[in-house]
Parts: C-alpha cells; structure tokens; sequence
C-alpha cells in the first residue's frame, strides 16, 4: 500500500518556525499572527467559560503550567498544535469528539480494538472475512477513547482483555465498572524485547478470558499496529533506524519538535509491517469465538500530514484533534451465531501494580 503521505511529497522535512507560512489555509479575515497571538493569549489567560467571560489567571493554572507554555512558545509546532486542539475541542467545550460513535450502543459479541489503526492502512492491507465499513471515534487518542466511551459507566456484561496500560492509569478518574479485567500487559505479558505486548499473547489470554467467562460480551485491545513498531526479525535498530528504538520514549513529540529525524516512508513501512505482524492473531482470536464480532480501532494516526486549520506537519495521535487520519477507523463486521450475553456482577480480577511499573510501559510504548 503507498503511503498516502509520500503521494504528495517524497520526504517530510521540518518546517522551520516562520509563522507566515501557515498563513495558507486561514479564512481571509484571519491573519497567522493574530491567531498566534489569540493562542498565546490562551494559553496565558484560559479559554471561554460562558456568556460574558472574563479571562483569568485561575483557569490559565488549571489548564498550563509555567513549563508548558513556554515550551510551546519556544518549539512553534506544539504552539500551533495546541490552537489545532482547542480549534477541534471547541475551545475545550468538549472532552472528546462528540461527533464519534459510542461502541457499546453497537450490536456486537467482540469487539476487537487494534490500537492506532487507520481505516485507509487497514482496507488496504487486511484480508480478514468480514463485511468492511468505517465509524468515527469519539477520540484520537486511548485516553480520549475511554474518557467518551467507559467514563463512569457500569458494563457488567462485558469484559476487557487489554494489552494497554491506560484504562489501570487513569482508573480512578474513569471510574469503569467491567465484569472483569484482564490487564494483558502486567507481568509476563508483557515483551521486554520488543517493550510491548504481542500480538500473540494479546490473542492467548483473551481466548483463556473466553472460556472463563463464556456469556459475556469481550472488548479486546491489542497494542497493534501503536508504536513500538513490530518489523522483520533481522530487522536491526540502527542508528539510521532509530525512530523504531523502543528505549527511546517521547517517541511522536520528538518526530514532532524535530529532535528525531524521520521519513515517512521508512515510519508508513514499519507502521505497515506491524499491522502485518497482527492480523494473522486476530484472524486466530474470532475463529475461536462464537457470536458477532468486529474488528475497530480506538483511533487512528498521523504520519507527517498537515493538520487544519493550522496546517503543520502533524505526527502520532495526539488527543483533541479530530482529522480523518485520527478518527476514521475501520469496522470490520464478522456474523456468526449469537451466543447469549448476561451482565453479572464485577468478578473479583482486581490486580495492583507499582506506579513506577506503569509509567515505564507507557513510555515504552511512546506516551512519555
């Protein structure tokens, strides 16, 4: 599959941080540096909070620190990435895309959700039996997903198999009611080789969580295609290579700030290859499941394209920003025969693990 990025241009490179050439894709009566300044503005004083606002130095502590803010106003990519955000959330009005579906209101058994697949790699690589149509997310990022999809409620019929830390990390604020959750990558499921959770074992404990709990709807969260990447075994990482080292955190803002160096095609072909790496895995999870089952990411990814209405060069799938790239995702629907769903009361599966083991994984897989 070509990558959709390369079409338009062979090799992303850095824009350098000169304002005027954003001007481009503004409505006529806006100019780059007065929506620049209308940024910075935010970002010191706060955003709307009603009829009649007042800009205060209250909401400006809740929303960005001191570092934050500077930071941005030192690196113009993640200035102008902040004016994209509250652009999309409207000017923070709205927690996640409202314009997304709520999965749990879909008809399925299974829900299979590969992590950070797009709908256009997907449809192009994927030969998974299935009836292909598309949804939109409620989010561009796991944590967004969650927050628009499980945020304080009760799902007593289902459980969730994940192979992401991000529903233990932020479990208080979510404040989810599963039956029951596996947290696949606690422990021995999780690779240290590869600073991620395979696909095969992602497919393993489900099938094991199936036959535990034989009536219950399953939400399994495969960490496939999210970086780190999954390329051939003689696949070296050099230093050539280095936007595939997996000791590497902060991966997607270091592409994004220009720390990192990294073609798009060299980022498309292992992007690629890890979705490859997945799908046999998830062919094998629904042959061993009975019911209807889709096959869904929790949303999508940028690979160097131009994010609006600011158009920078945007990298990885950061939250609040609602382009095709990040929030179309595939729905590949499976028919099968139904099998009966009842919604019991929580099993006791409650696992801990040490805050220094969490945040380790999530930088691994790139979140730091």
């Amino acid at each position: 599959m070509t990558n959709p990025v390369t079409a338009r241009s062979r090799r992303v490179t850095h824009d350098p941080p000169i304002v005027g050439r954003l001007v481009c894709s503004f409505p006529p009566h806006l100019s780059t540096v007065s929506a620049a300044s209308r940024v910075v503005r935010r970002l010191r004083y706060g955003t709307r909070t009603g009829v009649g606002y007042k800009p205060t130095r209250v909401l400006y502590r809740r929303m960005y620190s001191r570092a934050q803010v500077e930071r941005a106003l030192r690196t113009p990519s993640l200035l102008f990435r902040e004016a994209n955000r509250l652009y999309h959330r409207r000017l923070n009005r709205r927690a996640y895309n409202t314009a997304g579906v709520d999965v749990f209101a879909e008809d399925w058994d299974t829900l299979v959700l590969l992590d950070a697949c797009r709908y256009d790699m997907f449809s192009g690589q994927s030969e998974l039996a299935g009836r292909l149509e598309s949804r939109r997310s409620r989010g561009s990022s796991t944590q967004e997903f969650l927050r628009g999809n499980v945020q304080d409620r009760t799902l007593h019929d289902t459980v969730y198999v994940t192979a992401n830390p991000q529903l233990y990390w932020h479990r208080d604020w979510l404040n989810a009611s599963f039956h029951a959750v596996e947290h696949v990558w606690m422990e021995d499921g999780w690779d240290e080789r590869y600073g991620t959770v395979l696909p095969e074992t992602t497919t393993a404990r489900a099938l094991e969580a199936a036959e535990t709990y034989p009536n219950k709807r399953y939400l399994v969260h495969y960490m496939q295609p999210h970086y780190p990447f999954l390329t051939d075994a003689d696949e070296s990482f050099a230093v050539d290579h280095s936007f595939l080292d997996p000791d590497e955190a902060g991966f997607w803002n270091r592409v994004m700030t220009g720390e990192l160096g990294a073609d798009p095609d060299e980022v498309w072909r292992a992007y690629q290859s890890t979705l490859d790496r997945t799908l046999p895995h998830v062919e094998r999870l629904l042959e061993g499941l009975d019911g209807k089952s889709v096959v869904s990411a929790d949303h999508g990814n940028m690979v160097g394209e131009r994010a609006r209405p600011f158009p920078i060069r945007e990298w990885g799938h950061p939250r609040g920003i609602y382009t095709d790239q990040l929030v179309e995702v595939p729905w590949l629907v499976v028919d099968g025969d139904r099998r009966t769903i009842v919604s019991e009361a929580p099993a006791e599966t409650r696992a801990e693990v040490a805050d220094e083991v969490v945040t380790d994984r999530l930088e691994q897989l790139g979140y730091a």
